[in-house]
């Protein structure tokens, strides 16, 4: 500690857990912190620099980029902060303008401002599964061309995937999630996982184009509560149904996906996740 209440850079460090070399980084690239100097040159921070720091990891942690989150960090403490001024509606319009005119830049902000001001739960079910399965539409009918779609995948995919870091850990059930063999749509898997981890589970996500054979021999190690198969299409399943049967012989197994059906999910000896995402995290049980 140094003088009235002011922490030199070393025990700021210790507090919130982030190293001085990334602080000292933070302070030049985004004017996060004001730090005082004393006459010898020592950096004195304050409760202020402290809560923002702090809230420049939680927004960071939440899938935020870091020029971002240290926009709303410094905006720590206005009651009204820019983000939670805008209506889903006019989020949802910039997403889909930044998406249409290929402007990552437009597209990042407009997913910032959607985190921040509803939160993950709303921001799937209301915004990105609809934009993502409309944008499905659009393409099949020819009015989204392959690189827009490509684009938007890309992007999403990329912000799902930051929010997924560490969903691993913490000591709630587990699950396996996975496409099987062929499978490369998992946009939807991601965004379910997503749901899940928001209700206490952990998260083991193996992706695309997954050998069932591969998740059999994970079993005993991973001790899952479920395994969570997608796809778009039935034929995905049908083509590992030999092994699909062995494995709902040992595990609780989930079809979830386009490809998905209660005939299906019968027929290999599986329960079909049926609904919207979020609602089927939400009632899914251990």
């Amino acid at each position: 500690m140094a003088e009235t209440g002011r922490l030199r850079i070393g025990e700021l460090s210790r507090r919130v857990g982030e190293s001085p070399e990334l602080l000292r980084a933070w302070e030049t690239r985004y004017g996060l912190v004001t730090p005082e100097r004393t006459p010898g040159g020592l950096r004195l921070y304050s409760e202020q620099d402290e809560r923002r720091v702090r809230a420049m990891r939680e927004h960071i942690n939440a899938g935020l980029s870091a020029s971002e989150a240290a926009r709303l960090a410094k905006l720590a403490g206005d009651p009204e902060p820019e983000a939670a001024s805008a209506t889903l509606a006019d989020i949802e319009a910039a997403l889909e303008r930044g998406f249409d005119a290929l402007d990552e830049s437009a597209a990042q902000a407009a997913l910032d401002r959607l985190l921040v001001a509803f939160g993950l739960r709303q921001a799937l079910a209301e915004v990105i599964l609809p934009f993502l399965r409309r944008l499905g539409v659009r393409w099949a009918a020819a009015q989204a061309s392959v690189a827009q779609e490509h684009f938007a995948s890309n992007i999403i995919g990329g912000r799902l995937r930051a929010l997924a870091r560490d969903w691993g850990h913490g000591v709630g059930p587990r699950a396996i999630l996975a496409c099987p063999p062929g499978e490369l749509h998992e946009l939807g898997l991601l965004s379910f996982g997503l749901a899940l981890r928001e209700r206490g589970w952990r998260i083991t996500y193996l992706g695309a184009d997954t050998p069932l054979d591969d998740i059999t021999a994970a079993l005993d190690e991973l001790a899952p509560a479920i395994v969570v198969l997608a796809a778009m299409t039935p034929q995905r399943f049908l083509d590992s149904a030999d092994e699909l049967t062995a494995l709902t012989a040992q595990i609780r197994v989930g079809l979830g996906g386009a490809g998905a059906s209660a005939a299906l999910a019968n027929r290999l000896g599986a329960e079909l996740l049926a609904g919207e995402l979020v609602d089927v995290a939400a009632a899914l049980t251990p």
